[in-house]
C-alpha cells in the first residue's frame, strides 16, 4: 500500500513539476498561461513533496523537493526582474495613473466605479472594456474633459484613456484579428516635459501566438519614442511569462517593486498580477497599489504614482 501511495504521489509531482519546467525548452503557446502560475505550482508542489518526505519516507520526495524548490527561487527572482529603482530625481513631476478593466457587462456598477476613478485623484485612466461606463461618460468628463475611445477617435468602446490633460498625437489601433481596436497612444504636456502614454488589451496568452504577436506589435510602436513612457493595461499573463520577459528586455520598460495580483478576484492576494504598469526612463514608477474593491469587474484596477523627470 505504501509503494502504491509512493508511486501515485511521485507521478503526480512529477507531472505538476514538468508541466512548468517546459518553459525552460520551448516556450509552448498551450502552456503560456500555465508560466504565470509557476511560483503557485512550485510551491503547492514543495508542500506536497514536503509532506509526503515525512509521510511516506520514501528518497524520491528529496528530489522532487529540490526540483519544486529551483523552480520556486526562479519563479522570485523572475519576479524581481525588470523592477524599477524608486528613486526620484530633483525637479521631477509628479504624475498619477489608473488602470482597471471593468468587464464590459458590469454596467451595474458603473456609478461605483466613476466615484472610484474620481476619487483616485489620477491624471490619467485607462479603462478597458469600457462600454460598462457609457452612462457615465458625461459625468466623468467633468473631471476629465479629455479622452480617447467611446466615440472620441474611434467608435468603439472598449479601450478608453481619460485625461485631465489635452491629448496629442492620439490614436487607437489594432493589434490582432482577436484585439480589435485594444491598442491606444497619445502624448500630453506636462508642464513642459512630454510625456507619451500607451494603453494596452492583449489577446489571451492560449490563444494560438497571439500575445507574443501583440506584443512585438507593441513593441515596434513605442520603439521610437525617446522621452518617458508609459504602458498600462490587460495583459492577461503575469511578468514572468516567457514573452512577457522578453518584451520587457527588449523594451527596457520597468516594473514595481512588487505587483498587487489583479487576476482571479476570488483569489485576493494569492491571485496573479494580469493587469500591469510599466515605465521607461525619464519616467520612474514610485508607488503601484491595488484598487481595494474590485466593484463588481473580474480584474481588481491599479493606482500607480510617477516621478516624471524634466530636461
Amino acid at each position: 500500500m505504501k509503494a502504491r501511495l509512493t508511486c501515485v504521489a511521485a507521478s503526480a509531482l512529477v507531472l505538476a513539476l514538468s508541466v512548468i519546467s517546459i518553459r525552460y525548452i520551448s516556450d509552448f503557446w498551450l502552456l503560456a498561461f500555465v508560466n504565470s502560475f509557476q511560483l503557485h505550482i512550485a510551491v503547492l508542489a514543495a508542500l506536497f513533496a514536503l509532506m509526503c518526505l515525512v509521510v511516506l519516507r520514501s528518497r524520491i520526495f528529496i528530489m522532487l523537493l529540490a526540483w519544486a524548490f529551483v523552480l520556486s527561487a526562479h519563479a522570485l527572482y523572475m519576479h524581481r526582474e525588470f523592477v524599477t529603482q524608486a528613486y526620484a530625481p530633483q525637479g521631477a513631476k509628479p504624475f498619477r495613473l489608473l488602470s482597471f478593466n471593468v468587464l464590459m457587462e458590469n454596467g451595474r456598477n458603473a456609478e461605483s466605479i466613476a466615484d472610484t476613478i474620481v476619487a483616485s485623484k489620477a491624471d490619467v485612466a485607462y479603462v478597458m472594456e469600457a462600454a460598462a461606463l457609457t452612462s457615465v461618460l458625461p459625468r466623468l468628463s467633468q473631471t476629465y474633459p479629455h479622452r480617447l475611445g467611446c466615440g472620441q477617435g474611434v467608435q468603439s468602446c472598449d479601450l478608453l484613456i481619460l485625461s485631465k490633460r489635452p491629448l496629442e498625437n492620439a490614436r487607437i489601433g489594432s493589434l490582432s484579428y482577436v484585439s480589435r481596436e485594444r491598442f491606444a497612444m497619445a502624448t500630453i504636456n506636462l508642464d513642459g516635459q512630454e510625456l507619451t502614454l500607451a494603453a494596452a488589451h492583449l489577446a489571451k496568452p492560449y490563444f494560438d501566438e497571439y500575445h507574443r504577436n501583440e506584443l512585438s506589435r507593441i513593441r515596434s510602436a513605442i520603439s521610437s519614442v525617446s522621452g518617458p513612457l508609459i504602458l498600462g493595461g490587460d495583459f492577461n499573463s503575469a511578468s514572468i511569462a516567457p514573452d512577457m520577459g522578453d518584451f520587457l528586455l527588449a523594451t527596457d520598460l520597468k516594473k514595481a517593486q512588487w505587483e498587487p495580483a489583479t487576476w482571479p478576484t476570488g483569489a485576493g492576494q494569492f491571485g496573479i498580477a494580469i493587469d500591469h504598469i510599466f515605465a521607461r526612463q525619464p519616467a520612474t514608477l514610485m508607488k503601484l497599489d491595488r484598487l481595494p474593491d474590485s466593484l463588481g469587474s473580474n480584474h481588481y484596477g491599479l493606482v500607480a504614482d510617477f516621478a516624471i523627470a524634466t530636461p
